[in-house]
């Protein structure tokens, strides 16, 4: 990661989902603001003097969920938030992606910094230390049902805090907490009264994710509408049906964009220019051209949305009970996940369908009933060749799974707490289906930009336009033309490398600004 990125500070103003991105993707730094720590102290102040009263408070004299009738004695208040840490640190399954850990680490210093949760400054300055030595805390896949925060995954970073557990350090070197810690000159925290409960309470796992998740969706449905450019050509499509007076009949904003970027794209290319004239016998074409920015669009749309549900919980505090300014501590329902989780779920079937209408163009150019003159599967000698007969099986494939992976995770609840977390999110579930949608759906548009690029290399002498032309060249700086058959393998994984670091996209761009 690199360490040029500015710091990220924290507090005072809501994160933005550039700063969780430097932090997350990028390596970057963070300080908490004067601001934040005059809150986190006032906090405290209000906490202890909750924790002195007589009168029980939630989760500062008292045990959590179903064991919140229970009177904890002050001298074992401290004992009790070390067990909650230890006893929901209980996940399992595969290790979670560093930057999504990141992410939430960061997220929930963002609360803590609001001084709601009524932490002590040196806890927050601690979880701070952590990421900026990028000691990263070994979080596994399972224990989250996004409800009464991630608890399995803020409660393995908790863990770390103690010094305990493992973590990953700088190197990426899986050793335990208290090594790294020590090697990095970090003391662990000794928790105090509501610390625990505040350091796991929070949807920061699944807002991490879908922070994360926009930024990936953002380039590729961008890409897409490359990709469909491409495959219109190839497939001697028209451009007329993406006019801008047709599009204004329908005015949904993410079909304008689409449309516009097709437009852009296929403007001044010989391939449409050659079946304009009236010679030209097609009276349209198939849906999954005609009606690429529908789709896209659809998509733009609700990526839009999306990014407005993770902006106001960027400015939201997720905490129970929570600090207030008059002094109350107060149980809430703001860490339920469905708003996160709702949004997940629907870039889940956003993404799939994106895949889907991919797919179908990718097998048009295949099939030599309906490519209009391209050998069969683009094979050089086809029936001795295979060509990209094989690629499109592993695109279907894909689709196929996208399709399961859209089947929403918050439709689902599994009671939990002796029923007193009876409805839960799974707002952690679909945020982890949402990364292998990503994936997914890098791979498809991987898939569609070698088979389109073949495509268009085989309608030569009629040449593509100047800004599909502009990708073709890029890809074949890493994957060479139309020949016999190759393993493909290699070129599938470099051309979803050119989709996911924005190299395609950049190429297009270099002719035409897309939207």
């Amino acid at each position: 990661m690199s360490t040029a990125v500015s710091p990220v500070v924290v507090g005072g103003a809501p994160l933005t989902p550039a700063q969780v991105l430097a932090v997350a993707r990028s390596g970057a730094s963070v300080t908490l603001s004067e601001d934040s720590l005059k809150a986190l102290r006032c906090g405290r102040e209000r906490v202890e003097a909750l924790a002195a009263a007589p009168d029980p408070a939630y989760g500062v004299s008292t045990g959590f969920g179903a064991l919140a009738t229970r009177h904890i004695a002050p001298g074992s208040r401290a004992s009790l938030q070390r067990s909650l840490v230890r006893s929901h640190a209980a996940g399992a399954g595969p290790e979670v992606e560093r930057e999504v850990v990141r992410a939430l680490m960061l997220l929930r210093l963002r609360t803590l910094a609001t001084g709601s949760t009524g932490v002590r400054p040196a806890t927050a300055e601690t979880l701070a230390a952590l990421l900026n030595a990028r000691i990263t805390p070994v979080v596994h896949e399972y224990g989250s049902l996004g409800c009464s925060g991630d608890l399995a995954p803020l409660s393995h970073v908790a863990l770390a805090l103690m010094g305990e557990g493992r973590v990953r350090d700088a190197s990426g070197g899986c050793v335990p907490a208290a090594e790294a810690m020590r090697a990095a000159g970090i003391a662990p925290v000794e928790l105090g009264a509501k610390e625990g409960l505040a350091l796991i309470n929070g949807t920061d796992g699944m807002l991490g994710m879908l922070v994360l998740a926009c930024q990936d969706l953002e380039r590729l449905l961008r890409t897409a509408d490359v990709t469909a450019a491409m495959s219109v050509e190839a497939l001697l499509g028209t451009d007329r049906v993406f006019a801008e007076e047709l599009q204004r009949l329908r005015p949904h904003p993410g079909q304008a964009a689409s449309a516009a970027n097709l437009r852009a794209l296929l403007a001044d290319s010989p391939i449409v220019a050659s079946h304009r004239g009236p010679d030209c016998n097609r009276v349209q074409d198939a849906y999954s051209l005609r009606c690429a920015p529908q789709v896209a669009g659809a998509a733009r749309d609700t990526l839009a949305h999306a990014l407005t549900v993770a902006g106001r919980e960027l400015d939201s505090v997720i905490d129970n009970p929570v600090v207030l300014d008059d002094g109350r501590v107060e149980s809430n329902g703001n860490f339920h996940g469905a708003p996160v989780a709702y949004v997940l779920d629907f870039l889940a079937i956003a993404a799939a369908d994106v895949a889907s209408i991919a797919e179908r163009r990718t097998d048009r150019m295949l099939d030599v009933a309906r490519s209009h003159g391209l050998p069969a599967f683009l094979a050089d000698d086809p029936g001795v060749d295979s060509g990209h007969m094989i690629a499109q099986y592993t695109q279907a494939a894909i689709v196929s799974e996208l399709k399961r992976l859209a089947v929403p995770a918050a439709v689902d609840s599994i009671p939990s707490s002796a029923m007193q977390e009876d409805h839960v999110s799974m707002g952690w579930a679909a945020g982890r289906k949402l990364r292998r949608a990503v994936d997914g759906l890098t791979s498809v548009l991987a898939v569609e930009l070698l088979t389109a690029a073949r495509a268009l290399d085989l309608r030569a002498p009629l040449e593509p336009g100047p800004a599909t032309g502009a990708v073709v060249r890029a890809l074949r700086e890493h994957v060479p033309g139309p020949g016999p058959d190759r393993h493909l393998a290699p070129e599938i994984a470099a051309a979803a490398a050119l989709v996911a670091d924005g190299t395609v996209l950049a190429a297009a761009e270099s002719v035409v600004p897309l939207l």
